[in-house]
């Protein structure tokens, strides 16, 4: 196996499991069952704290931290109009962090992000607005522009050898450009409240039925495709889940789902945004971890020499990887101006790059390549954005939203690296 590729034991999503062996289903009274599966978890969080494989535990508690202490301070904070909106507002710095995810799985950093979301936000205004083109064709226009400057980027990074932060800035200046040049004069362009973009942050499915059925579809995928892989892993006589924990883990997924569809339902319904980023995320997530191009994404972080070696087409999935940074750049950036109908000379500035690097690196994703999914981006966006939304709740200065964002971001780093470090300690790195 290449050094890096991410097995089974090193996933932070792997939960505890069972040899498969006949009667592996076992015939013990049921009331002893669940005794057993605590201590089986018991026995696996044990193992993965002291081998430095912490997963997402360290984020879901500074969220935990953080939504008790703004809600402490202010009781509005977790109120369904609250949530609801931060729900939207992860959205477009949230798709950037996916793309910022692919790229720190190969050990390399994307630093043209913001002006590449900026860029394609550009292009569809230039054209739809500007010079009258249907907006759906303008969206595919801004969101290829996107893709093409990602390739770009990952052609020479991947040819030259030149670091991937090196290219990315060059980029960051080149797309900036751009993108100021193709606005031209007008400096900022509104676009049309009731189009297709403008909607894609401000519609909601208003009928209660739609939040709560996705959220019993989400558990029950989840449930189904979990015990479908133990049939095929009993069958192979390979070890796997134990059926209480797959009733666990979906069953807590359940609870999250519907809860998260009460409270939304209770303020104006499931946003049609928070819909599509789940979903971009979930099928994101399988490419990574399903696909044989994940694999070798994964591959690739853990040492390019050697997946080379290994027969990697290393340029093909530098170059890959480099495109869907840049695409998910393009998407993001067009949720950015639908969350404020325009598009300026300002957009994919100021914090936008370092809050996408960040909440990518919050979540778990590892800075040393090789680690990480695109639920990161989810979690890390939602500590940045809560922070955020805590602090102007409470009225907090904007300066110190910086200093607590860059002390969670800090703590995150310092926890990665003595996480790899114990895990080279152990043999897993």
């Amino acid at each position: 196996m290449v050094k890096g590729t991410r097995d089974m034991a090193a996933d932070p999503q792997t939960e505890p499991v069972e040899p498969a062996a006949p009667g592996s289903d076992s015939k013990a009274p049921s009331g002893s069952a669940a005794g057993r599966a605590v201590e089986r978890w018991v026995a696996f969080a044990r193992r993965k704290l002291r081998a430095g494989e912490v997963g997402s535990l360290p984020v879901v508690l500074v969220l935990a931290v953080v939504w008790i202490t703004f809600q402490s301070l202010n009781d509005n904070f977790l109120s369904p109009r609250n949530l609801s909106n931060l729900s939207v507002d992860i959205v477009g710095t949230g798709l950037i962090a996916v793309g910022i995810v692919f790229v720190l799985l190969l050990g390399e950093l994307d630093l043209s992000v913001g002006s590449i979301s900026g860029l394609a936000a550009a292009v569809f205004a230039v054209l739809n607005v500007n010079n009258g083109v249907p907006e759906w064709l303008a969206l595919i226009v801004g969101v290829l522009a996107g893709t093409a400057a990602g390739t770009v980027q990952g052609y020479s990074f991947a040819r030259t050898r030149v670091p991937a932060f090196v290219v990315t800035l060059a980029g960051l200046l080149t797309w900036n450009g751009l993108m100021l040049y193709i606005l031209g004069s007008s400096g900022t362009i509104n676009l049309d409240e009731n189009g297709l973009v403008a909607k894609l942050t401000s519609y909601y499915f208003t009928d209660d039925a739609v939040a709560y059925g996705l959220a019993a579809l989400a558990a029950g995928l989840v449930f189904l495709v979990s015990y479908r892989d133990r049939r095929r892993r009993m069958a192979a006589g390979m070890r796997h889940r134990s059926l209480q924990v797959i009733g666990v883990r979906a069953g807590g997924l359940a609870v999250i789902a519907f809860v998260s569809a009460y409270l939304l339902n209770r303020f104006q319904g499931l946003p049609l945004a928070l819909l599509i980023f789940l979903v971009v995320v979930a099928g994101l997530d399988i490419v990574l971890r399903r696909t044989h191009y994940g694999r070798q994404v994964y591959a690739l972080g853990g040492g390019v020499e050697a997946a080379r070696r290994a027969g990697l087409h290393v340029t093909r999935v530098q170059t890959a990887v480099l495109a869907v940074s840049g695409t998910m750049a393009a998407i993001g950036g067009l949720f950015l101006a639908s969350r404020i109908t325009s598009v300026s000379q300002s957009s994919g500035t100021g914090v936008l790059l370092l809050n996408a690097i960040a909440a990518a690196v919050i979540g778990g994703t590892s800075l040393f390549g090789g680690r990480g999914s695109t639920w990161s981006a989810v979690l890390g966006m939602l500590v940045i954005q809560s922070i955020a939304s805590g602090m102007a709740l409470t009225d907090t200065p904007a300066a110190v939203q910086f200093m607590i964002t860059g002390g969670v971001l800090f703590a995150a780093v310092v926890i990665d690296a003595l996480s790899r470090r114990s895990q080279e300690a152990h043999g897993r790195a």
